[in-house]
């Protein structure tokens, strides 16, 4: 199915990762999916959008306030960790002290490993380049099936940004569903909206 993906589309995945990673959520949900469209301001669907006053920072704001924002897991002192500085300092090593001393002398995060470079090529390359896959929810998983329903619907073989809001409409359970209709948007006219853009792109 990714295949089919526009650049612009494949972006759009891209940033909803960046997206989750950013509120420290642990799964890309449709609210990333529609932030991460709303960031390209040049883009179809943020022109639509700010129409009905929805831009990427309301949108964050919005999923802040319903979902909230964890700060993202800090992976580098584990449990294992600490029990070897407790059994380290029972000898009379403070790694507390080493670490500082390390990252004066050599600058903050000498101690962090380098990212190891992503193992698969094309969109999922990307996503485990840009700092470590994070899993789609069951209904984000839905939403992108959608958007390939709506451009085999429309005899597309394309899928778009604009596929993939259409996808958030037909699906309208999702929380970025639940947030265009908070912002009052009419779906049956932004879906004319979409349409008339992709027939637009496919002439």
């Amino acid at each position: 199915m990714f295949e089919r993906f526009t650049a612009a589309a494949r972006q759009v995945v891209i940033g909803a990762q960046e997206e989750a990673r950013d509120l420290g959520h642990q799964h890309i949900g449709t609210e990333h999916l529609l932030i991460a469209m709303l960031r390209d301001e040049d883009g179809t669907v943020a022109a639509l959008l700010r129409e009905h006053h929805l831009d990427a920072d309301t949108a964050q704001a919005d999923v802040r306030r319903l979902v909230g924002a964890t700060e993202p897991p800090d992976l580098s002192f584990t449990e294992a960790d600490a029990e070897d500085a407790a059994a380290l300092k029972a000898i009379g090593i403070d790694l507390d002290k080493v670490r500082a001393a390390i990252e004066e002398n050599f600058g903050a995060g000498a101690l962090r490993l380098p990212k190891p470079p992503p193992k698969k090529r094309g969109l999922f390359g990307k996503l485990y380049a840009s700092g470590g896959h994070i899993p789609f929810s069951p209904r984000a998983k839905k939403l992108l099936e959608l958007s390939l329903r709506e451009a085999i619907r429309l005899h597309q073989n394309f899928i778009a940004p604009e596929h993939i809001v259409l996808g958030i409409l037909r699906e309208g359970q999702g929380l970025a569903a639940r947030i265009l209709a908070d912002h009052g948007v009419d779906f049956a006219a932004l879906r004319a909206d979409l349409e008339k853009s992709l027939k637009e792109q496919a002439a």
